[in-house]
């Protein structure tokens, strides 16, 4: 058998924790990400960068009443960034902005569809990738 290694104190626990505050202190970003949203590339890019750049307020307003289907999934995307920054890093939420909000290919479905005299046609399916990066801003003097 193994012998048991010695659980960490009180004063032990508190120094990393001290640590670890001192690391995330400077952290002025926070991102989330999506890994298979149903849409292509291309399609999902058009609602990102309708947001990108934009305050997070006027990028909320902006996913909710725009008439794209995919928009939706962006702003689950967004909210989830906005969560992370407020209970991960401990960022004003009245103060972020959407630094970056950038989209990537991922696996793409084959199906295929009878055609006439045998023949098959392909049909391609894709996901995406998308990545929301929050960053607050500095305070105005």
């Amino acid at each position: 058998m193994l012998p048991h290694e010695p659980t960490m104190d009180t004063l032990q626990i508190k120094k990393q924790r001290n640590k670890m505050d001192s690391k995330t202190k400077n952290i002025k970003k926070s991102f989330a990400k999506a890994k298979s949203i149903r849409t292509s590339p291309q399609k999902l890019n058009l609602v990102a960068r309708s947001i990108r750049g934009l305050g997070i307020k006027q990028a909320i307003d902006q996913l909710t009443f725009s008439r794209k289907r995919i928009a939706r999934e962006v702003l689950k995307v967004l909210n989830s960034a906005i969560a992370n920054a407020e209970n991960n890093f401990g960022l004003d939420i009245d103060r972020l902005r959407v630094d970056e909000a950038f989209v990537g290919k991922s696996l793409v479905m084959k199906r295929m569809r009878a055609r006439a005299r045998g023949r098959a046609a392909r049909i391609l399916k894709p996901f995406s990738k998308l990545t929301i990066v929050l960053k607050e801003e500095e305070e105005k003097k």
